[in-house]
């Protein structure tokens, strides 16, 4: 979701993995854009949780973390596709330094007023998306890129967890200002899973080899297990607008009908 006019989002790429009780999620993407804005990743935090429930990992000594990830899978082809967009009282919220990006954690809705307007989503829009209405928000903060798109390193963040066994990916978009049923997918989603919860990932691609042959765990700074397999699913095409939840009852975007 992004709170202002987006030219190209592209080759999105999210990883992620449950540790003591919290998730942790890595986050990066290409992005084009005129103006200042944010990026709002929901996230099912308990409700009501505190300003300070949510650590924001610094990733920009590892930008090639996704890269490295990569290796660790057969050659994955896959289709660039942008999308273009129109305009998206009490304590301020602490803003954290991650490297080129400032974060904050919104623990409701209705603390959205606490950010700067430009990094808010116009206010009839979680009106179409009840399912977060007891969400928390992980803002970032990203800067124009004029007429370039632009790379940047991932960025990464630590939440605790409202549902035991269950991983969750942020994937619903808005990049128009508007809630559309169906969206254009460019994705591709990595996880760590124990094996308790392989039964939710049998329809995903298994990594060759444990995390250690292929990725930098000391640069990873804990958010990978160098002992464990990685997975990979790929979302690309016109799918469902939906969030994707791995493990028991979970769901994923599926191809639109339309």
């Amino acid at each position: 979701m992004f709170s202002q006019a987006v030219e190209v989002v592209a080759e999105t790429n999210i990883f992620a993995r449950r540790v003591d009780g919290r998730q942790v999620l890595v986050y990066s993407l290409q992005y084009s854009a005129a103006r200042d804005l944010a990026m709002i990743l929901p996230i099912p935090v308990p409700p009501h949780s505190p300003d300070d429930a949510v650590t924001f990992i610094n990733l920009e000594r590892y930008p090639e973390f996704f890269a490295d990830m990569r290796q660790g899978f057969r050659p994955l082809t896959m289709s660039f596709m942008s999308w273009t967009s129109a305009s998206l009282g009490t304590a301020t919220l602490q803003v954290h330094d991650v490297g080129a990006f400032e974060a904050s954690f919104v623990p409701g809705i209705s603390d959205f007023g606490r950010l700067d307007e430009r990094f808010r989503l116009p206010a009839g829009v979680w009106d179409k998306l009840p399912i977060y209405s007891d969400h928390g928000f992980a803002v970032v903060k990203l800067k124009s890129t004029g007429a370039n798109t632009a790379p940047v390193h991932p960025m990464a963040l630590a939440f605790p967890h409202r549902e035991p066994g269950v991983l969750f990916f942020p994937t619903v978009h808005v990049h128009d200002g508007s809630v559309h049923p169906n969206a254009l997918f460019d994705h591709v989603l990595y996880c760590q899973v124990a094996p308790d919860m392989y039964e939710g990932v049998v329809s995903w691609e298994r990594s060759r080899t444990v995390a250690s042959a292929f990725m930098d765990t000391k640069r990873a700074t804990g958010l990978v297990d160098g002992d464990r397999l990685c997975w990979r699913r790929a979302l690309n095409g016109r799918m469902t607008n939906t969030d994707t939840w791995v493990g028991a009852g979970g769901s994923m975007p599926q191809p639109a009908a339309d």
